[in-house]
């Protein structure tokens, strides 16, 4: 039997309240304890106090890290990057000092600088996972400019004046000096991950951009292991969750802003003609212009803000079909893992990791434009044995790439290879 290992997990977000990212280190420390690990968990966080604080969720001790970060642009960005960085590499260091981690694990953008470096500082091995585009692009998304689909060829000092231009706006050419600063952040970002033991990519498209952007990783062992999802939670929640509401209907989750295509959703709606309400589990800042333009369209729009995940999956099994207009390089969307998980149909835009989710006429259908997502909408609202053979290949699919079981075994596989030469 392998001897139980001691892992420090480090993140940017981790439940009762958090994203995907969160639920995925949820995901991935439930599933070491369950294999008889020790578990625990730093949390970074910009707040109004700096310092730890110690509490516990679901029997995991949860240590959230703070450190004060005002509400001015820039100045917060620098304080999440190289103040918390240096901040949380002193506690990491201190506590990697005093207690027995045989690994330290950073999950995202704010906390993997500080994990690798507290590593290297305490000869502790350590792992980053990458979960989107952070380490080579500044904005973390590869956007240039978040009010249209442009995505950034290469983050040069040329593309950084062009993608500051549609944040900043009139203050423009004031925020030019903050380049040279842009380009160090990204530099100190990829020369950390590059000293890290093991990187993993969440996707076979971030492992790709990894590799042609950031050069500086590739004497590091990288991986390409994807976000687990609790398959004994869906399975329940696809034989017990009840139908919220007797009519069919379309189904939208997420954030409804630009990056996320929401500007797509009712425009291909009107145009596949589809007469069912348009449900939306989340919000935004997009929100009101949706709503007012469903009125125009005469589309019933309902939108429910953010539900607890147990009632985001009630709806999503029982959508007649999810649509997923993201025109952005999705990493790995989770809405996509779990909406699969329930056999529910999808429409997606072909983009970034999205085909390591959906195998275009397998497991759902793959859009490579605007004008054929309103097509595909079209055509598998119209086929019930279509959404019907897409959702089960699709729950086949979640079951054998994505089941926490699987995926938790295979990043204690990268663990324990790390740790074998220095047992030997």
């Amino acid at each position: 039997m392998s001897v139980p290992l001691r892992v420090l997990l480090v993140t940017d977000s981790f439940p009762p309240v958090c994203g995907g990212s969160g639920w995925s280190t949820w995901e991935l420390a439930r599933g070491l304890i369950t294999r008889g690990h020790h578990v625990e968990v730093v949390k970074a966080a910009p707040g109004e106090r700096s310092g730890p604080s110690d509490s516990t969720h679901d029997g995991i001790k949860v240590t959230t890290f703070e450190v004060r970060a005002p509400q001015v642009p820039f100045v917060r960005n620098m304080i999440k990057n190289e103040r918390l960085w240096a901040q949380l590499t002193t506690y990491l260091t201190r506590r990697l000092g005093v207690e027995s981690f045989d690994v330290i694990h950073g999950q995202h953008v704010m906390t993997t600088v500080p994990a690798v470096r507290a590593g290297l500082a305490t000869g502790t091995p350590s792992v980053a996972t990458v979960r989107d585009y952070w380490p080579v692009c500044y904005w973390s998304n590869l956007i240039y400019d978040p009010g249209q689909p442009s995505l950034c060829p290469a983050c040069s000092a040329t593309m950084m004046t062009r993608c500051l231009q549609p944040r900043a706006g009139a203050a423009t050419v004031a925020a030019w000096p903050m380049i040279p600063y842009m380009r160090a952040n990204l530099a100190r970002k990829r020369k950390t991950l590059a000293l890290a033991d093991a990187v993993i990519a969440v996707s076979s498209t971030i492992a790709r951009d990894l590799e042609a952007r950031a050069p500086e990783i590739a004497k590091t062992t990288l991986y390409t292991i994807p976000n687990p999802v609790d398959m004994t939670a869906l399975d329940a929640a696809h034989e017990s969750a009840r139908r919220p509401i007797s009519d069919p209907y379309v189904l939208y989750a997420g954030k409804l802003a630009v990056n996320k295509g929401v500007q797509y959703l009712l425009p291909a709606v009107a145009a596949a003609e589809l007469r069912m309400p348009v449900v939306i589990v989340g919000d935004g800042p997009m929100r009101e212009s949706l709503e007012t333009e469903a009125r125009e369209r005469g589309i019933d729009l309902r939108v429910l803000g953010w539900l607890p995940r147990e009632e985001v999956w009630t709806w999503m099994r029982h959508a007649l079909l999810l649509a997923f207009p993201s025109y952005g390089p999705e990493s790995l969307s989770r809405v996509l893992i779990e909406a699969s998980a329930l056999g529910t149909p999808i429409v997606a835009m072909n983009t970034g990791g999205t085909p390591d989710i959906v195998h275009d006429r397998v497991t759902g259908l793959l859009s490579e434009n605007t004008s054929a997502f309103a097509r595909d909408l079209a055509a598998l609202a119209a086929d019930e044995r279509l959404r019907r053979t897409l959702g089960h290949e699709a729950r086949a699919h979640v079951r054998a790439r994505f089941s926490a079981t699987s995926v938790v075994e295979r990043v204690e596989q990268v663990y324990r290879s790390l740790l074998d030469p220095r047992a030997a």
